[in-house]
């Protein structure tokens, strides 16, 4: 039998057999033991032959046999020092017999030894190892104890439970993960690796040495980058709380000087021109993907706003980070309002793309960066994103805590989305019965105070939803179109978002099901002249008087022809630039743009009728300060009439006369008929 198969046998390593044999409660005979060091002996079970074969097979699968013997015959002779006297004295025992086949054994295994040594070495292969049935099964146990750890843990059963029934977090709750800002990781776990990612491995390998980023992930595609003039900042540290600001050195403010005088030729091709120059100008790859997407051109659009979220980030602060929640820019600042609007307009596109979780970690770094003034009001955007991404325990968390301070309840998103996301929390069959019967119980009553306070967003909710209501219901005042039109205009704004972006997650015959009981509930409560129903009408009358401007900002960026039409004339009368809707009126202006030259109001008609041919004309000239020198102005009339007289002259040389074309064709020649 080969050193192999015993190897294999007893289940040990090769270098570890002298202490295998102790180790593993295996106590060889003598006859083994000796078969073992290759002696053949008289008493050993195999034959002569094979433990004469031993070398030669062993050389065909391994190169170094004669080394590796030689170690195994060491070890094995420290290992067995307590049994050497006994082996020798069983030697003696034997008679010379035995004596006489080691000699011969031994002066034949050189000529053996040289013979196999003449074969071609192989590689050695690496094989697995192959343990005892006793370390298995400790093994085994030690993986069960750990994915029984495991279990526990993804467990929503046995996870902290808050009182009202959901699912306590000791992070905080602003959090965001990295892994989850990547779409990649989202569209692999809809569709699978291969499907996401296709022939782009091998490509990977290939391309050129980029920067690992968070936020988006660099293209071959891009021009190379260099640096922008794009700093960050830390203005100060407050209560933990760390503020930072974009900068924007000379070089890059005189290229956004070049790009506002391109925004106001209204030609993107001076923008395209721009970005040829300076590929990496944040604004301009802003206002570029809006020209983009009104092009129905979404791939350009959404890699230009990639491309802008790159730069960002290469200009990040080194203690600025994305997830901590901790981190703060001031949107009244122009330089950082590019930042808020890019990652706005990023999410906006995974969120058509199919990637909500992506989306929703987004919004929630966009409200991380500015939680108290929230200047593009993800609040009314981030539930929607937390129903799509099925996080109804984020949603409900954020309802609880910041509903005392930030009065959540007051609007229509909230006040309808926070009972669906406990409806649906109820309807989770790996809940407890306990949890789920809280769930239900709070999508109740927080379902009947949203219709009692927000009663116009029913009937337009069921419009969209293809959804005929019963005769009590459309026929009641109370849900008919008295309550739309006796509404505020800037409520009527807010209901006609939510109703407009959400009502595709109301289309389930379930929560339909589960809305109509509750509907008439209201409508009894109406009857009878309830206080609440009373308290509610004189919040509306009172709460929703005009809307904030952040409120603006966002319906114009979420482009909701619903909200949109309902925007007031004083927001739609002024422009609208895509690199900063609506700029705050409180704005810290850390550099402005220089004065061009302005023109005399007072010129005549003629005058600025040159001027719209010849630009650099100038009938009044350098007009001199001094206006007690009579003589002076005269002079200045004179050389005003010469001027104008030059630049006819001017105009009248440079007037060409074309041609008409000749006809060579003479046989055309002739009266028309």
């Amino acid at each position: 039998m080969s050193r192999r198969a015993l190897r294999r046998l007893r289940g040990e390593q090769r270098g570890q057999e002298g202490p295998g044999l102790g180790e593993l409660g295996f106590d060889p005979g003598p006859e083994c033991l000796e078969c073992w060091i290759r002696i053949p002996c008289p008493g050993c079970p195999c034959s002569l032959s094979l433990c004469l074969q031993i070398p030669a097979e062993e050389s065909e699968d391994e190169p170094a046999a004669g080394e590796e013997r030689a170690d195994t015959r060491l070890s094995e002779q420290d290992t067995a020092g307590g049994d050497q006297e006994g082996s020798e004295d069983r030697a003696v025992t034997e008679g010379t017999d035995g004596d006489g086949q080691r000699e011969g054994q031994e002066a034949e295994q050189p000529e053996r030894t040289l013979a196999t040594s003449d074969k071609p070495r192989k590689k050695k292969k690496k094989r697995k190892t192959k343990k005892n049935s006793a370390w298995e099964t400790v093994e085994d146990n030690e993986l069960e104890d750990i994915e029984s750890l495991l279990e526990r843990i993804e467990d929503p059963r046995l996870a902290p439970q808050s009182q009202g029934g959901v699912t306590a977090d000791s992070r905080p709750l602003l959090y965001v993960e990295h892994r989850n800002l990547n779409p990649e990781n989202e569209l692999k776990r809809y569709f699978g690796a291969r499907a996401v990612l296709g022939d782009q491995r091998p490509r990977q390998r290939q391309r050129q040495y980029v920067r690992s980023m968070w936020l988006t992930a660099p293209k071959n595609t891009w021009p190379r980058y260099s640096k922008t003039g794009i700093t960050m900042q830390l203005l100060d540290t407050r209560r933990g709380v760390q503020h930072f600001t974009f900068e924007h050195h000379r070089e890059y403010q005189q290229v956004q000087f070049k790009f506002l005088d391109a925004v106001e030729s209204m030609d993107p091709n001076n923008i395209v021109l721009l970005l040829q120059l300076n590929p990496y100008h944040v604004d301009s790859l802003l206002q570029l993907s809006d020209v983009c997407r009104m092009q129905e051109d979404q791939e350009m659009a959404r890699d230009l706003i990639e491309r802008a979220l790159y730069s960002l980030e290469c200009a990040f602060h080194p203690v600025f980070s994305l997830t901590s929640g901790t981190c703060r820019l001031d949107y009244r600042r122009p330089e950082n309002r590019a930042f808020f609007l890019a990652l706005f307009k990023h999410l906006m596109f995974l969120e058509k793309r199919g990637c909500p979780r992506t989306a929703l970690e987004f919004c929630k770094l966009i409200l991380s960066l500015d939680p108290e003034n929230d200047p593009l009001c993800v609040l009314l955007l981030i539930d929607f994103l937390s129903l799509r991404a099925r996080e109804y325990t984020f949603l409900t968390r954020l309802f609880q805590e910041w509903e005392s301070h930030r009065n959540l309840s007051q609007l229509p998103n909230f006040a309808f989305s926070v009972p669906l996301a406990y409806f649906f929390l109820s309807q989770q069959e790996e809940r407890p019965e306990l949890e789920r019967s809280q769930a239900r119980e709070r999508a109740a009553r927080l379902l009947q105070l949203a219709l009692v306070m927000f009663p116009s967003v029913l009937m337009p909710l069921l419009d969209h939803c293809s959804v005929q209501p019963d005769a009590r219901v459309s026929s009641h005042p109370f849900f008919g179109l008295n309550a739309q039109i006796s509404q505020s205009p800037a409520l009527n704004q807010l209901t006609s978002l939510y109703v407009g972006r959400t009502h595709a997650l109301w289309k389930d015959p379930a929560v339909m099901a589960w809305m109509e009981p509750h509907v008439h509930e209201v409508l009894r409560m109406v009857e009878a002249q309830d206080a609440l129903v009373q308290e509610a009408e004189h919040k509306r009358k009172i709460r929703y008087q005009s809307a904030p401007r952040n409120i603006y900002r966002h319906i114009i960026l979420s482009e909701m022809k619903e909200a949109t039409a309902a925007l007031p004339l004083e927001v739609t009368s002024q422009p609208v630039m895509g690199f900063d809707p609506l700029p705050p009126l409180d704005s810290i202006v850390s550099y402005t743009r220089p004065e061009r030259t302005s023109h005399p109001s007072n010129e005549s008609t003629l005058s600025l009728f040159f001027r719209s041919l010849l630009p650099n004309f100038n009938l009044q000239g350098d007009i001199r300060h001094d206006g007690d020198d009579e003589a002076g102005a005269a002079q200045d009339l004179n050389q005003g009439v010469n001027r104008l007289m030059a630049a006819m002259r001017d105009m009248l040389a440079n007037i060409q006369f074309q041609e008409p074309p000749r006809d060579d064709n003479p046989e055309a020649d002739g009266d028309w008929d």
